[in-house]
């Protein structure tokens, strides 16, 4: 029997007997009112209770009803994801987090490809009756020209913050510092830079990073290599990066191919050429050699668009720029090596 405070929106997951939210407030010691805003996605509980909440719903089989919950509060418990290709690491790997972040909330996830316009990508979000979305990357770099459909409540990640728009990223910037400044440390004269797509601003960020870090050591920074993301391009940029000594890449799959086109030339890393990539991919430690590079979180990342983006729907205060660490993970692709080059 329903105790009036749990419109039909609970059921266990098997068998039929249905899990009230007053059973669930019980185990979990908190009010009727707490259970239905953990259950909402409401920002005003706590971490630690709304772990409690979480934990005895799991206990007792407990599964709020999205269709009941929507026609509750009017809102479709959807979060869209604007994307403009899944081919590259960083974006798959954020497809994957957000995803995970979305359930976690409560909420379920629409995914759409930008290939045609994000104007096209709004509008196919708002008639599917999302409640807001988050859009990846170089995709980001499109939504300040962007018809915004009214009422679509955005997090952007990867953008400028004076873009004006509610933007999560990396340190990018502060990864790169961090990464340049160990292998002056190692006794490099200067660090070449395989930078990313000049119109990436994840790109721009760890470009900037490298720059700032080198001038504040008095170095006047090399003309960077460009690349597009892929290893193909790293491995092209083997040549124009025959003499250097250290080479901080602006991601790993570019590192990938630099350290094929080293090897193919007999050049040894990191005894004659020490490499940094970053994001950290699953792989990277199995690159030969192991490559230091610099970590991405992308869990953290997603669930902090996520949780951005929900106070947004729930009318809670978010800030304007988050921005999520990013730190340095050494391996055998830098030693420390006396130089004198």
């Amino acid at each position: 029997m329903s105790n009036g405070t749990e419109p039909a929106e609970a059921r266990r997951v098997s068998g039929g007997d249905r899990v009230s939210m007053a059973a669930v407030a019980s185990r979990a010691g908190v009010s009727g009112q707490t259970v239905s805003r953990v259950v909402n996605g409401s920002p005003r509980v706590d971490p630690a209770t709304r772990e409690r909440v979480e934990r005895a719903m799991a206990d007792l089989g407990y599964r709020p009803h999205r269709a009941a919950r929507a026609l509750r509060t009017g809102r479709s418990q959807t979060i869209g994801l604007v994307v403009t290709t899944l081919a590259t690491i960083g974006n798959s790997r954020m497809l994957q987090a957000t995803a995970e972040a979305a359930a976690h909330r409560g909420y379920a996830l629409t995914l759409v490809t930008a290939g045609t316009g994000v104007d096209d990508a709004f509008e196919r979000l708002a008639e599917q009756g999302v409640d807001g979305a988050i859009v990846l990357n170089e995709a980001s770099a499109l939504v300040a020209s962007a018809q915004r459909p009214a009422g679509l409540r955005l997090v952007v990640v990867d953008a400028p913050a004076e873009s004006g728009l509610v933007v999560v990223h990396s340190d990018h910037a502060g990864g790169a510092a961090v990464a340049t400044q160990r292998l002056l440390d190692l006794g490099h004269r200067t660090v070449h830079h395989l930078a990313g797509p000049a119109e990436s601003f994840a790109a721009a960020e760890r470009e900037r990073g490298w720059r700032e870090t080198l001038r504040a050591a008095r170095i006047e920074p090399p003309e960077p290599v460009r690349g597009d993301w892929s290893a193909e391009t790293g491995y092209a940029a083997g040549e124009a990066l025959a003499a250097a000594s250290a080479v901080f890449c602006a991601n790993d799959q570019m590192a990938l191919g630099l350290l094929r086109a080293f090897a193919d030339v007999g050049r040894l890393v990191p005894e004659n050429v020490a490499v940094i990539g970053f994001d950290d991919v699953p792989d990277a430690a199995n690159y030969r050699p192991p490559l230091s590079t610099v970590r991405q979180d992308f869990a953290a990342l997603a669930q902090r668009a996520v949780e951005v983006l929900v106070g947004e729907i729930e009318g809670a205060p978010v800030a304007a720029t988050s921005v999520v660490p990013a730190v340095l993970v050494e391996r055998a692709s830098t030693a420390d090596a006396l130089r004198t080059c």
